[in-house]
């Protein structure tokens, strides 16, 4: 069975908006968790811009499934992770100006082995995410990775049922076997919705979907039960 792991993100977003202290998303993972998700993952980024490192400190104590925190391979990222020892660390692109993370990783970057050797010191699975290209995903073996995220985001923004979408999904499967050949374990994320999920789920050796904006605005208007339910049924639908 594929495993959910909610990215409670743009709850944080909510809560920094007016520098409240809620919504709480460390309420939000709990709420997840109860209602069938698998694990939580977080983006604690370099300019703080939602999730802080208290949340990423209380998540590690409360989170009863996998922790994944995402994070830039930064000296300061990689100093707080060894202390904090999330289950695994995902590692991805920043760029202060975005919204949102906009592609994968440079997986040619300088500084990421040494950032992978000292999570993986600490006894952290490292994960990287990468743009769905066999050359990214044999590279990601090559440094030491435990786990790749395939990026999701042009599948997602392509018109649904059109050509695009289509070679954009292939471009994934092709991705998914490459990884399956290097040895590497599958998760995959970025844009995904109820609509677009279906077809990702159904990717060879897919292990793990990481699903945070569409499942959050959803939570907006039913409720993060109700739409932590819908997802895990979207999922299963297209397995």
């Amino acid at each position: 069975m594929i495993r959910l792991h909610v990215n409670i993100d743009h709850v944080a977003t909510l809560r920094q908006q007016r520098d409240t202290r809620y919504p709480d998303p460390v309420a939000a993972a709990a709420l997840c968790e109860l209602a069938g998700a698998d694990g939580i993952t977080a983006h604690l980024r370099e300019d703080r811009r939602h999730i802080q490192e208290r949340d990423v400190r209380i998540l590690r104590q409360t989170v009863r499934g996998t922790f994944n925190l995402e994070m830039a391979a930064t000296d300061e990222m990689v100093a707080i992770a060894r202390d904090v020892r999330p289950d695994i660390c995902t590692l991805v692109p920043e760029k202060r100006q975005e919204r949102t993370t906009e592609g994968g990783l440079d997986v040619s970057s300088a500084g990421l082995a040494t950032a992978i050797r000292a999570l993986k010191d600490a006894g952290i699975l490292v994960s990287l995410f990468i743009d769905p290209e066999a050359v990214a995903v044999q590279a990601s073996a090559e440094l030491g990775a435990d786990m790749v995220e395939l990026h999701t985001g042009d599948y997602c923004n392509a018109p649904l049922r059109g050509v695009e979408a289509t070679r954009q999904l292939i471009r994934l499967e092709n991705a998914a076997l490459a990884t399956g050949e290097a040895g590497l374990r599958l998760a995959a994320g970025h844009g995904l919705d109820y609509l677009t999920v279906g077809a990702v789920a159904g990717l060879p050796h897919l292990e793990e979907l990481n699903i945070g904006h569409g499942l959050i605005a959803r939570a907006v208007l039913v409720g993060i039960t109700q739409a932590t339910n819908e997802m895990r049924a979207a999922i299963a639908a297209g397995t």
